[in-house]
């Protein structure tokens, strides 16, 4: 029974060693020799200063910045800890007001434009934390951004243009513009 006990103890220990400390020590040695950028979470650096990531949304309020989709994260957005949808149903009419009330802050945001508002500014996704609008969702809010920053909505449309990506080895999801990235190029550009 002694021993017993002792080669039980013994495995706990190796095991313990092998699978809570030299496993996840290789693994993260082997992700930050192959792919460093990503092992760091992808973060987005201004002087360098971690800004963002181009993996977790932000969240942006003012006209003369790209918004993103809303986030339903709680009680801040884009919170990475609480990551979760809100499982509302299309009937619901919390769901139903929220998009409502989102779509009265675009229209205010930007009073002459007419368009139809695209689905992923007034709807959160299940993450809640999106980093990527389409380019319809950029279109729509281009003439804002342009006068809000008193640039020509051409010069707009090119940077608009720098950050979109198209689908995934060409057949992958939709074509898609990450926020962070485009706002911080408008800032950059404001700068010079």
């Amino acid at each position: 029974m002694k021993r017993l006990i002792l080669n039980s103890l013994a495995m706990l220990v190796l095991m313990t060693a092998i699978l809570g400390l030299l496993y996840p020590l290789a693994t993260t040695g082997l992700a930050q020799l192959l792919f460093p950028a990503q092992a760091n979470g992808s973060l987005v650096s201004r002087d360098g200063k971690a800004v963002g990531s181009r993996l977790i949304g932000q969240s942006f309020t003012e006209p003369k910045y790209f918004w993103g989709r809303p986030s339903a994260t709680a009680p801040m957005a884009n919170n990475g800890a609480s990551s979760t949808p809100s499982n509302q149903g299309p009937t619901n009419p919390a769901l139903t007001d929220a998009a409502r009330q989102r779509i009265d802050a675009l229209r205010a945001a930007d009073p002459g434009n007419a368009a139809p508002v695209p689905v992923e500014l007034v709807t959160a996704s299940g993450s809640g934390l999106d980093p990527e609008i389409s380019p319809a969702a950029a279109q729509y809010q281009l003439a804002r951004v342009a006068k809000a920053r008193g640039l020509e909505p051409a010069k707009v449309q090119q940077l608009v243009a720098r950050f979109t990506s198209g689908r995934q080895f060409g057949v992958l999801g939709e074509p898609r513009v990450n926020v962070l990235q485009l706002n911080l190029a408008l800032d950059a550009l404001a700068k010079q």
